[in-house]
């Protein structure tokens, strides 16, 4: 069993597997952030635009094509509804996930110094992301 206490110690997130959200419940337009780890005493991650919908192949279900405003190599991805947060509007659904995060993560990396990357998170050649706990579907 790890130990939590190790520096390089990285929880795992079994929350956001487990949310049930809609496609529906995101449009073109809206921001989001996907949640990544902590920074100081808050959550961190990329935040990203809604651009349409698009088929998540690692998950077999609807997904959402994303923009990153910052750009790169992966300037648009693909990613399942239930690891987006709502940030340009306030909503039941996605601060209810927002605050179980919370409470899941941030005790267990209480002490970090910088941003930390918890590693949930990895892109198929395709430009899906995918969690790594989603062990859904056509992987």
């Amino acid at each position: 069993m790890p130990d939590p206490h190790h520096p390089l110690f990285l929880p795992a997130d079994t929350v956001t597997p487990e949310r049930d959200i809609t496609h529906q419940h995101f449009r073109p337009g809206d921001q989001v952030i996907i949640v990544k780890g902590v920074a100081g005493a808050g959550l961190w991650g990329e935040a990203m635009t809604v651009v349409t919908p698009s088929w998540h192949t690692a998950t077999d279900e609807d997904g959402w094509r994303l923009r990153n405003p910052r750009g790169g190599a992966q300037s648009y991805i693909t990613a399942h509804p239930r690891y987006m947060t709502h940030t340009s509007r306030l909503c039941r659904d996605c601060l209810v996930h927002q605050r179980a995060l919370e409470v899941h993560l941030l005790p267990k990396v209480s002490g970090a110094t910088g941003p930390v990357d918890c590693g949930w998170y990895t892109l198929t050649g395709l430009n899906q992301l995918v969690h790594t706990g989603d062990a859904r579907g056509g992987r």
